[in-house]
């Protein structure tokens, strides 16, 4: 009697496999743990062998495991392009992509309405927050791509610019030449920390003026010209222009642009999702 290999229970072991873990491949699969771990031992118990070493805290494959691995990803593949060329439907479906709010603009809204055309049944869920937050539900299959404002580019990630920090404050503002410095920033800004300490090592004193949640509060405060604030060159936002301070001010160290793509969710569409990205930013 011919036996048959569950494809659902495959795709969940090759994710295991490319997460390093139930946990993250449970987030890229959209399961719960328990359901996930079912069709592992689901899997096992078809084929009678140990697929994954349990007995440390980071499972691993065991030897029938990597041997198995080759054999599910050809066979994935293979099952993807039949439905691919015989059903001949539209893509569809949904891409989470994680960007942190201030430099959304000006690339993504360009990359999106590009990415619509090309894939009108494709749902981009754009999801806005501070690098961290964003490197946190990455970590958890819980976002397809995300960019980050860093320093260097952990493993995985790749680096699409590197751009200085420029100092912005009101059109016409004054703000910037008051002395203690009046800085607006979110609490979770990346950024805060390097630039407090580009003013201490020159020896110009500030103060925290605003800490907010809110990216439209710290815009409101500093086209009020109440705080100055730092961006990305060439992100400024409306309302606000860059402060020509004639060296009253430090310069500003520049940050990476970094994108990240799983590995394990998204597919082809992820893929030229973030290849469009790219292509914007050598732009």
């Amino acid at each position: 009697m011919p036996r048959n290999l569950d494809m659902t229970a495959l795709r969940s072991f090759v994710a295991v496999a490319e997460a390093g873990g139930v946990t993250r491949a449970a987030g890229f699969l959209n399961l719960t743990q328990s359901a996930v771990s079912m069709q592992l031992k689901r899997l096992e118990d078809a084929l009678q062998l140990q697929l994954l070493d349990r007995s440390s805290r980071q499972i691993t494959l065991t030897g029938a495991g990597e041997q198995l691995l080759g054999y599910a990803r050809r066979m994935m593949d293979l099952n993807d392009e039949v439905f691919a060329r015989l059903t001949a439907q539209e893509f569809e479906g949904e891409v989470l992509l994680g960007v942190p709010h201030d430099i959304v603009y000006p690339v993504i809204p360009k990359v999106l309405q590009r990415f619509n055309a090309e894939y009108p049944r494709v749902k981009v869920q754009l999801l806005s927050s501070y690098t961290m937050r964003l490197k946190e539900q990455f970590a958890k299959g819980e976002v397809d791509i995300i960019l980050t404002t860093e320093d260097s580019t952990d493993a995985g990630g790749e680096t699409l610019a590197e751009l200085p920090l420029v100092w912005v404050g009101a059109p016409g503002g004054t703000c910037w030449k008051t002395r203690p410095l009046r800085l607006a920033y979110e609490r979770n800004c990346i950024f805060r920390g390097s630039v407090q300490a580009a003013l201490d090592k020159v020896g110009v004193p500030w103060e925290m003026a605003v800490e907010s949640n809110s990216t439209r509060t710290i815009e409101a405060t500093v086209s009020a010209d109440l705080a100055v604030h730092t961006v990305l060159a060439g992100s400024e936002p409306p309302h606000v222009e860059r402060i020509k301070h004639g060296g009253m001010l430090p310069e500003l160290p520049s940050k990476q642009i970094n994108l990240y793509r799983s590995d394990v969710t998204g597919g082809a569409v992820a893929s030229d999702l973030a290849a469009l990205i790219r292509q914007a930013y050598r732009v």
